[in-house]
């Protein structure tokens, strides 16, 4: 069965996909950064991102300066939602400098 699924890796590349497992979006020689779910929020031109992987963890944004995104997804915000109630969504869209690649 597969989820829709994302990663970051130390080379600040953003992958997202439908897949069993986080390791299915990596390719070798990736450090992974941490992950979680995705839906895409259409009416808001949003990715929403939340939860965390089991493998790898939450994403550790405080470690990219850069995020790498598809160029599919250009001019759609990027939001992290949190697990908890202790912390407010993290705008990746307005806190990391986004580089689109095709």
């Amino acid at each position: 069965m597969t989820h829709p699924k994302f990663i970051i890796t130390a080379e600040g590349m953003f992958r997202l996909g439908m897949v069993s497992m986080h390791e299915d979006l990596m390719i070798p020689g990736d450090e992974c950064l941490g992950g979680g779910y995705y839906y895409i929020d259409y009416p808001g031109n949003r990715i929403i991102l939340d939860r965390s992987s089991y493998d790898f963890g939450a994403p550790r944004w405080h470690l990219l300066q850069t995020l790498r995104v598809p160029s599919a997804y250009r001019g759609m915000s990027i939001v992290y939602r949190f697990d908890d109630r202790y912390h407010e969504d993290f705008n990746v869209s307005e806190d990391l400098v986004i580089e689109y690649y095709d």
